[in-house]
């Protein structure tokens, strides 16, 4: 495996279940840090809990959309979601895959090259490679599986703040360019992580939100912001002879809907099964059946709330037809 985030170490954990030799290369060291909403939805509960991962964390119990005075909330039907700080989630991750016995190494792949019977990786052969390398993946690049780039770019900030949490939903607050997710991620911590396609600081963004601004009132901010983008990444395959793309480094649509846990879980399970089975085209027809609720429906509401006029109508008349909204919240939070 190529990449030790929650992608790769869910990929190695079903490869050591296979009975499969794993070795995970990242090439950094530890736990680490990544903007994220820190949101699981119960989906990606289930199937952490499939791998023998359960991170500490708040209970989310459903989605909750502002926008002005206007709000709407739908609760989760099939259990909760998890608010989970992204350090303990890959802490629990590196523990079952330690216990697990696979072997992690600091290490960066240099060069990656498929032939017929297996992969040279620095010089290292393997039957098979898993890819798990991120958004920007080195490897999706040097194999020339780079897709068009997306004319529209979109960029995450998140900054925690020591806050008890006011609610057990995650607030998504909506201003003309950008939207605010408010998760809580502990008894006395919520994280803050805005998506946006304009320019600006996350203080600068936040001005767009008087009511959450009010909230935060003088909590302390956790740590330093950090920050993700351009979103947008497109794969034009996602298997390369015996090299396959798992989770962000497959291609990214956006973080609209908060299923990215999920998704890569559900890639890792289908990679190490078309391995396996010594099938690894196969991985390419399944990646595209278990990501297209994904993909059409954050696409779809993505383009729809480019348009300013849909946009500013989408909490009203969410809230005018909450049955709508709750299907559509509990469509994306069902298992992958």
């Amino acid at each position: 495996m190529i990449g030790g985030g929650p992608a790769g170490l869910a990929s190695a954990l079903y490869a050591a279940r296979a009975g499969l030799d794993v070795t995970v290369w990242d090439k950094r060291a530890g736990i680490v840090d990544k903007a994220c909403g820190e949101g699981l939805m119960p989906g990606a509960v289930t199937a952490l809990a499939d791998i023998g991962v359960a991170p500490a964390g708040e209970d989310l119990v459903g989605i909750r959309y502002l926008a002005g005075r206007h709000a709407v909330e739908a609760p989760f039907r099939d259990g909760p979601g998890r608010g989970v700080r992204r350090t303990a989630l890959h802490a629990a991750m590196r523990s079952a895959a330690e216990a697990s016995g696979i072997s992690l190494e600091q290490r960066c792949a240099q060069q990656v090259r498929p032939e017929p019977d297996g992969v040279v990786v620095d010089e290292q052969r393997f039957r098979y490679v898993v890819a798990a390398d991120g958004l920007h993946s080195p490897v999706r690049r040097r194999l020339g599986l780079d897709g068009r780039p997306s004319p529209r770019r979109r960029y995450g900030l998140r900054r925690h703040y020591r806050l008890a949490p006011q609610t057990s939903y995650v607030a998504v607050h909506w201003a003309e360019s950008v939207e605010a997710y408010v998760t809580p991620v502990a008894g006395d911590v919520v994280g803050v992580a805005l998506l946006t396609s304009a320019r600006g600081s996350f203080d600068n963004h936040l001005t767009r939100f008087p009511s959450l601004r009010a909230r935060l009132g003088d909590a302390t901010p956790l740590g330093d912001v950090l920050g993700a983008g351009p979103l947008r990444q497109r794969a034009r395959s996602r298997v390369a002879g015996r090299v396959l793309l798992v989770g962000d480094a497959g291609g990214y649509v956006d973080a609209l809907t908060g299923e990215g846990v999920a998704m890569a879980v559900a890639q890792a399970r289908a990679a190490v099964a078309a391995v396996a089975d010594h099938d690894p085209m196969r991985y390419e027809h399944d990646w595209r059946t278990i990501t297209r609720r994904y993909r059409l429906l954050t696409a779809s509401l993505l383009g729809a709330t480019r348009w300013h006029p849909i946009r500013r109508a989408l909490v009203p008349t969410a809230e005018r037809l909450p049955g709508v909204f709750a299907a559509a919240v509990n469509s994306l939070a069902r298992p992958a």
